[in-house]
């Protein structure tokens, strides 16, 4: 069952993701667990998913050349889904951005179901469009962008021709 992220749980999970000593021991620890789950259960179960839709992004390491898996909060679009790179505001951009401008090809895992698609990061103007879609699911990246001083980086990932659901 999901919670409303607009509901009083929600918020106050908000409040607390939004919090910066949440910013240092989140990243150790959720990204894990949504791993974990997303391997045991086929891509079916994210624990994050209870909150925020969820994909798990499968890309090639930008140094590595490894695949990498990293769960997601994603804001679907028809076919496509929306990434931030809010890296529980920290100053950084997360690794798995740097992997998606190197190998724009990547996978998505959502709901079970493989999606091949293309990653590409929006320009100002068309994340401007989008943030406000972005903030409706998750508030939470306006305070991680009010305490950063770099640009939270947005991608949109499209089904790659003839992968779409």
């Amino acid at each position: 069952m999901a919670l409303d992220p607009n509901g009083r749980i929600g918020q106050a999970i908000q409040r607390v993701a939004g919090h910066p000593r949440f910013a240092r021991i989140a990243p150790k620890v959720v990204p894990r667990l949504d791993r974990v789950a997303s391997r045991l259960t086929g891509g079916r179960i994210v624990p994050s998913a209870g909150l925020v839709p969820m994909v798990v992004l499968v890309s090639t390491g930008a140094r590595s050349g490894l695949e990498r898996e990293t769960p997601l909060a994603t804001v679907p679009d028809g076919d496509a889904f929306y990434l931030v790179g809010s890296n529980f505001g920290r100053e950084s951009h997360p690794a798995w951005t740097h992997n998606l401008l190197a190998n724009p090809e990547a996978t998505v895992v959502h709901r079970g179901r493989r999606i091949p698609v293309t990653a590409r990061l929006l320009d100002a103007e068309e994340k401007a469009a989008a943030w406000p879609k972005l903030t409706a699911v998750w508030a939470t990246y306006d305070r991680y962008e009010e305490r950063v001083e770099r640009d939270l980086r947005v991608f949109r990932l499209a089904p790659r021709p003839g992968q779409a659901g």
